[in-house]
Order: C-alpha cells, then sequence, then structure tokens
C-alpha cells in the first residue's frame, strides 16, 4: 500500500466516525417501529404564524367504542373471566352493526308512522322485527324494565 492509499483510507475511516448513526428504538425493544433519523423530516413543516394568530394544538380523533361497557357486563355475568384485545374488537364491531340496524329500523318505522322523532316504541317495534320469536320477547322485557327504570329516575 503506498502512502496515497493510506491517507484515502483513513479520511473515510475518520468521515464514517464523524456521522455516527443515530437509531432509537420506538417501543419495548422488539425490533419494530425503527427510525433512521432522529428528529429529523418529522411531519409537515411548520406554517409560519401570522400577526395575531394564535397557536392551537390538533386534537387527537376520538374513537367511540362499547368496550367499557362490553367488560362491565362480562364481568357481571363471569367475573373471573377476561377477553382479548382481538375478541374485544369483534364484540365492538357486533353490538356496533345490531346498534346501527336497530336506528335504521325505528327510523324507518318512525318515518312510516309520519313522525320525525325516534321513540320509545319504534326501538321496540325494530327489536321485534329484527329478533327473533324468544328473543325479541326478552329485549321487550329488558328495554320496558330500563325505561320505567329512567322514567322513575328523572322525576
Amino acid at each position: 500500500m503506498s502512502e496515497t492509499e493510506k491517507k484515502e483510507e483513513k479520511i473515510t475511516t475518520d468521515s464514517e466516525k464523524e456521522q455516527p448513526k443515530e437509531t432509537t428504538k420506538k417501543g419495548k425493544g422488539k425490533g419494530k417501529g425503527r427510525r433512521t433519523t432522529k428528529g429529523k423530516g418529522k411531519g409537515k413543516p411548520k406554517k409560519e404564524k401570522k400577526e395575531g394568530e394564535e397557536e392551537t394544538k390538533q386534537q387527537k380523533k376520538r374513537v367511540e367504542t362499547y368496550s367499557s361497557y362490553i367488560y362491565r357486563v362480562l364481568k357481571q355475568v363471569h367475573p373471573d373471566v377476561g377477553i382479548s384485545n382481538k375478541a374485544m374488537i369483534i364484540m365492538n364491531s357486533f353490538v356496533s352493526d345490531c346498534f346501527d340496524r336497530f336506528a335504521l329500523e325505528a327510523a324507518e318505522l318512525s318515518r312510516l308512522g309520519g313522525k320525525g322523532t325516534i321513540t320509545s316504541r319504534d326501538i321496540q317495534g325494530a327489536a321485534r322485527l329484527l329478533l327473533p320469536g324468544e328473543l325479541a320477547r326478552h329485549a321487550v322485557s329488558e328495554g320496558t324494565k330500563a325505561v320505567t327504570r329512567y322514567s322513575n329516575a328523572v322525576k
């Protein structure tokens, strides 16, 4: 190796040392979510504030779920049983689908009745139409009981 080749090799190793790799782990160290740069190029560039403008933070969009209610009912029925995240997602989807179906059917019944407001009677009719036999009777019974309890609490 000549002297110039040694200098070139030294220059490349020095430049590599000057640029350390800035990798950080995000999470619990399972190798997922690695970032190759630290703080560079994140998100959109900041807009310049005009005079008189206040800085406002963008709020995270909230997703409404029935998870806490499903969990409460599970603990009332089976106090010693838990539920996985995947099962909770499935249950949440099921409850959401049922709610949508009841709401659509009740809205249709209300519209056919010439009213603009959905009443407990419309919900009851939707339950009778959507649920089979014995299940419909139990649902109507529980719904009537809930409406009675609510009416007494309001008075």
